[in-house]
């Protein structure tokens, strides 16, 4: 079991059962939009309920880290999942091996987009 992080996780309805599975059997606090809202509801609408809640995003759509950046805010973070295979298992382990790593960052507000080899970390409010 991997010693899990205080922050929470919302993992976006493009973010696999099995990888949100995963993260919870590690013991991350996580759940997926459609435990907490309509499985349709916008963007917008997401990211206003990952703020009132303490909760980082987790997603495959680049909507976000866009909303994010033209509107100025400093949360929620988001981890934005860009690799080239859609292996769920393949994102739990990618997931499992940064979120420890940027733990300080995702607290304090960041938009991770995570590639096959790399990822690249910027700070909120993206200036």
């Amino acid at each position: 079991m991997t010693k899990a992080s205080p922050v929470r996780f919302l993992a976006d309805m493009n973010v696999s059962p099995v990888t949100v599975q995963a993260l919870a059997a590690a013991g991350y606090d996580i759940a997926r939009v459609s435990d907490a809202l309509p499985v349709t509801a916008a963007d917008t609408t997401i990211l206003t309920h990952a703020r009132r809640h303490g909760s980082v995003i987790i997603t495959q759509d680049m909507d976000f880290s866009a909303l994010l950046a033209l509107g100025g805010h400093a949360k929620p973070s988001v981890i934005s999942l860009r690799m080239s295979s859609a292996d769920p298992a393949l994102a739990a382990d990618r997931l499992l091996s940064l979120i420890p790593r940027y733990e300080g960052e995702l607290a304090k507000g960041c938009a991770i987009s995570v590639g096959d080899d790399a990822c690249r970390v910027r700070m909120l409010p993206v200036r």
